[in-house]
């Protein structure tokens, strides 16, 4: 007898659940943005960018969490400022000598060389010619710091590509480099 009430109340369930199903319209849309989405013209304007504008610009004065403004011209004098006075904010615990390599052989090595001689890839195919060696320069953490955000002559700026603390590890492996020469 208990069977025949279980099978009565499941087909009775069945029946009711499927008895309001509509199948030309659903009866309920769960984000029905998702369904019916407002169509927007590509490049066209819209009210959230007001005047034409194609986004909104960030407040004046604001800068992103984290970084750190660099000061110092891309001038030479800013190149002078920078080789005499500029020190590395990373401490010995910060450091890390094998990411200093491994970004130095990612970004520098093609032009300087893995021993930083100036006969990397490219000078040796002779696509770049005068790459400097590290023992003949007068080079400081600062100065070197410098050229890798700004560039200088035929190298051009890795500010870009590298974070403020992955030049300063780029940097400490140059000087490494320049006493091993």
């Amino acid at each position: 007898m208990k069977s025949l009430y279980k099978i009565v109340a499941v087909v009775g369930l069945s029946i009711v659940a499927t008895s309001c199903f509509n199948k030309n319209k659903p009866n309920y849309q769960f984000f029905p943005n998702m369904y019916e989405a407002v169509p927007y013209e590509t490049y066209s304007e819209h009210e959230v960018f007001k005047g034409g504008k194609e986004g909104l610009l960030p407040v004046e004065g604001t800068i992103k969490r984290g970084f750190v403004p660099y000061e110092i011209p891309n001038t030479p004098e800013g190149y002078t400022l920078a080789k005499e006075t500029l020190k590395s904010p990373l401490d010995s615990l910060a450091l890390d000598t094998e990411k200093g390599k491994a970004l130095f052989n990612i970004y520098c090595a093609i032009c300087h060389g893995e021993k930083g001689d100036g006969k990397g890839t490219l000078v040796k195919r002779e696509k770049f010619l005068g790459v400097p060696n590290y023992k003949d320069r007068e080079i400081t953490e600062g100065s070197i710091y410098h050229v890798i955000t700004y560039g200088l002559n035929a190298m051009g700026s890795h500010a870009n590509q590298l974070s403020q603390e992955e030049r300063w590890q780029v940097a400490d492996y140059v000087l490494k480099l320049k006493s091993e020469l």
